[in-house]
């Protein structure tokens, strides 16, 4: 851990330039779902404990350098303050940021407009991150989600004042660093999803890493398939069956037992409600064309369950089957429930996030159970990858 957070800084009297995470979803001018904004609440709050000023950095949408008001952050004020519970002004301006009004002065909080209306955000223009932080005395990232970008918000300020990781931010990298960088072993991951061909980075890094890899969703038919087993219809990538044996040779060498689904759920119709039959599956399958595994079985359900009961970390990443629609999340939310429930006895930590699995997990009624749930998406999934986050590492982690 190279980076502060806020327990580390002095700041009483000071200016903190925060980057925050606030694009959340809005219907007709109202904010729908507030999480992202409810998040930052600690850390807004902390700073103000401290004596601090928090100027809050955030983007909304992708308006690529230029003002358009249908991506004004002026729609998320509202929600903002009834988050924050505390006086919060909207500086449409740097100009105005640099030469701020009485008005905007006694605010508790102050919001800078769509830092993406300008065109050195993305850039990471030297000059323009050097103009944001003669707006600050101390900056704070609390935005692991936009870590992965080298933005003038996220990354060029960071180099112009003392820096530090928000509450959020805090718990993510503690969270993470628990998971992958120092884990409690034997550490096992669960990768699923469609397609071995987003997700090679991540399994390349993981077998070097792990003691248990389960891989389950559509890319596990891409692993069968590439031992022999004929699967009809079922999703497969047949461009990434080198790949696959790769990955298979990789973890062998490494000692990472990989755990393929064993038997499936097979139906001749993708649809919620469809007719399937449980088929034993290994490189001997044959399927007949029309057939498509669209869930792991029992069977392998229990021998995951066995798996877990053996794991001391747990690294989730993406569904076990076609999750989203009955039967055919039976695995999913039968493993997750394992996990949630060993997590709740402390016999396992357990870190999930990146694509659909906040909303499998939250499926499962298993996410709350979890050790820590990132939402970070893409940011999550570098890290997972070994990638160097540039927010990150400009804070000295």
């Amino acid at each position: 851990m190279g980076w502060k957070s806020l327990d580390d800084m002095d700041l009483h009297g000071k200016r903190v330039l925060v980057r925050v995470d606030i694009n959340v979803p809005v219907e007709k001018g109202k904010v729908t779902d507030a999480t992202r904004i409810e998040r930052i609440v600690p850390t807004v709050h902390d700073i103000l404990s401290k004596g601090g000023t928090p100027i809050l950095l955030a983007h909304f949408g992708r308006p690529k350098g230029k003002v358009n008001l249908d991506m004004s952050l002026r729609q998320v004020l509202p929600a903002l303050r009834r988050a924050l519970m505390r006086s919060v002004a909207l500086v449409e301006t740097l100009d105005a940021a640099e030469h701020m009004t009485a008005e905007v002065a006694a605010a508790e909080v102050v919001l800078i407009e769509n830092i993406r209306f300008h065109a050195g955000e993305e850039a990471n223009d030297p000059e323009f991150a050097a103009r944001l932080a003669r707006i600050g005395d101390v900056y704070c990232n609390d935005a692991f989600s936009a870590a992965h970008r080298a933005h003038a918000s996220t990354e060029g300020v960071a180099h112009h004042l003392p820096s530090c990781a928000g509450r959020l931010m805090q718990a993510e990298l503690s969270a993470l660093e628990a998971a992958l960088s120092k884990p409690e072993r034997p550490v096992g991951a669960v990768v699923g999803g469609a397609k071995v061909s987003t997700k090679i980075a991540l399994l390349e890094n993981l077998v070097n890493r792990l003691d248990l890899l389960v891989i389950g969703g559509g890319m596990a038919n891409t692993f069968l398939v590439a031992q022999g087993a004929q699967l009809g219809a079922s999703l497969c990538e047949t461009d990434y069956l080198e790949t696959a044996r790769d990955i298979m040779a990789q973890a062998e060498k490494a000692g990472c037992r990989v755990l393929l689904p064993v038997d499936g759920l097979v139906a001749r119709a993708f649809k919620a409600g469809a007719e399937y039959d449980v088929v034993p599956l290994g490189a001997d399958t044959v399927l007949e064309a029309d057939q498509m595994v669209l869930d792991a079985g029992p069977d392998t359900v229990a021998q995951v369950e066995v798996a877990f009961a053996n794991l001391k970390t747990l690294i989730w990443n993406g569904p076990m089957g076609a999750f989203e629609i009955a039967p055919f999340d039976t695995a999913t939310v039968a493993t997750a429930r394992c996990a949630a429930a060993a997590t709740r006895d402390g016999a396992l930590i357990s870190v999930a996030g990146g694509g659909d699995t906040v909303s499998a997990l939250n499926q499962a009624g298993a996410a709350n159970d979890f050790t820590y749930i990132s939402t970070a998406g893409g940011a999550f999934l570098e890290w997972m990858e070994g990638k160097t986050l540039p927010g990150v590492a400009a804070l000295g982690g």
